[in-house]
């Protein structure tokens, strides 16, 4: 072979392999990608002939596909649309529009991403027609539908967990709406369904449970704040703290006070354990200012504070900032001033206090299935860190059990049951109603669900409604869905 040919077949092999490399990552690695592209007409025509995968829920599909006689061949319906949308989101093939798990498990439900090759490959043998995988979820009918029902009427949302595996029973957001009106094929009515629910004043594209407009999480912070203070280990339920009517912010004017605007119990000074008990403001606001706003950040961030989570949904950040002076300080002890969070992560709170100060990568998904019911792949319990130790997550867990017992949240209250619980009334500015809150689990030497309920704009009750009146029955109802009692 001539020195020409030589490096002209080089040249040549160079070529050949760099093609090939680019090809295999344009097929491979960028697949998923480019199928889901919006610019991608190809793949969402092809993705109409498909029938899309459905969603499950202890065994029942809650989102499925049937035959319609239009171009689009498949027509997507939701069972109980209301209650689980909140989950589900819509899919809209008139529109090419998709929100929640739909959005989400778009690749496996439309049966266009990489996994569904193999899939591809079989249906062009057997001469089948493809379907998309279908997804099979953690939650529980029950709780959710006790969930919903307890909701029915209000602005607000619950989200309960599996302490031990971070899997979620519960997540729904009031008030929702009917997916299905925005599923149809018939453009113009889903458009003005959709110009409908923007215009509704009590806002239910919002999933409150995830997102939305954060709210003060009140008295429910106390827990999270009671629990940096122990494992600093210079403070435990016993350490005392001055119990004032009143009490100035340090390097401020304003003062604050107890709910009911007297001492917290009758004594000059009272215990931590004693002050979550009876849910009181001015001994957690003078613990914050001890404990400092980095001590206070730094815990609220082991629980997963100012961090977004995939589940696969995408959560909205908790937001404990940076930064704060004193004053601020002492109000995030209580939970108001600067501090926001989600249902899901108060309700990730509880959850690693009982899972023995372990906190759990929240999910919603189990498995995604094949056509032949084999498994795709498995979504696997992961642990987000150790937010504290467990001796720590115990004595607050007391201080729970203590509260629900003969304390402030005695609405979650079950026979037979010790429920560890903490309630939250959390001021908004001026005159606007309060946000209502509960987090908690049960049973608390052995728990089995960790619970958040939010009710936004007072209930309806304005400022006279409370934590432990309106969200903690709520709470209750999920617990006993969950326990089957």
């Amino acid at each position: 072979m001539t020195k020409e040919l030589r490096r002209l077949s080089i040249v040549m092999l160079f070529m050949f392999l760099s093609l090939f490399v680019a090809t295999s990552w344009i097929q491979v690695i960028d697949a998923d990608a480019l199928a889901q592209n919006d610019n991608n007409k190809r793949t969402r025509l092809d993705s109409y002939e498909i029938q899309r995968g459905s969603i499950i829920v202890d065994g029942v599909a809650i989102a499925s596909s049937v035959p319609s006689d239009d171009m689009y061949q498949f027509q997507r319906v939701y069972a109980d649309a209301a209650m689980w949308e909140t989950v589900t989101g819509y899919y809209n093939a008139a529109l090419d529009s998709k929100t929640g798990l739909e959005s989400a498990l778009n690749t496996d439900l439309s049966g266009t991403g990489s996994n569904a090759f193999f899939a591809e490959i079989e249906r062009i043998v057997s001469g089948q027609p493809q379907r998309g995988f279908s997804a099979e979820l953690t939650l529980n009918t029950a709780a959710q539908k006790a969930a919903y029902d307890a909701l029915q009427g209000l602005e607000g949302a619950v989200v309960a967990i599996e302490p031990k595996t971070g899997r979620i029973l519960a997540m729904v957001s009031t008030p929702g709406f009917d997916t299905n009106l925005l599923a149809t094929h018939d453009a113009d009515a889903a458009n003005a369904a959709y110009d409908q629910l923007v215009a509704d004043a009590n806002h239910p594209l919002l999933n409150r449970a995830i997102a939305g407009t954060l709210n003060p999480p009140g008295s429910t912070f106390k827990i999270l704040v009671a629990a940096a203070a122990f494992q600093t280990g210079d403070w435990t339920p016993d350490s005392t703290l001055p119990n004032p009517a009143r009490y100035q912010l340090p390097g401020s004017n304003d003062t604050v006070s107890n709910a009911w605007g007297g001492t917290c119990g009758d004594g000059e000074t009272v215990t931590i354990a004693e002050a979550l008990r009876l849910s009181c403001n001015i001994p957690m606001a003078e613990l914050a200012v001890q404990l400092g706003d980095d001590t206070i950040r730094a815990a609220a961030e082991k629980f997963g504070f100012n961090q977004s989570f995939s589940i696969p949904l995408e959560s909205t950040p908790s937001s404990y900032p940076r930064g704060l002076d004193d004053p601020q300080t002492a109000l995030t002890g209580f939970g108001q001033g600067q501090v926001t969070a989600t249902p899901l992560q108060i309700a990730m709170v509880s959850a690693g206090l009982a899972n023995d100060g372990v906190v759990m990568n929240p999910r919603l998904v189990d498995t995604i299935i094949a056509n032949d019911l084999s498994v795709v792949r498995t979504y696997e319990d992961s642990e987000f860190g150790q937010a504290v130790d467990a001796d720590v997550s115990d004595e607050v867990t007391a201080a729970m059990v203590a509260s629900v017992a003969t304390g402030a949240a005695q609405g979650a209250r079950i026979d037979g049951v010790d429920v560890a619980g903490k309630t939250g009334t959390a001021e908004n500015d001026g005159s606007d109603p309060y946000t209502l809150w509960f987090t908690g689990f049960a049973p608390a030497d052995d728990p089995a669900v960790a619970v958040a309920v939010v009710v936004e704009n007072g209930g309806g009750q304005g400022q006279s409604g409370t934590g432990d009146t309106i969200a903690a029955p709520i709470a209750k109802k999920v617990i006993e869905a969950v326990l089957g009692r």
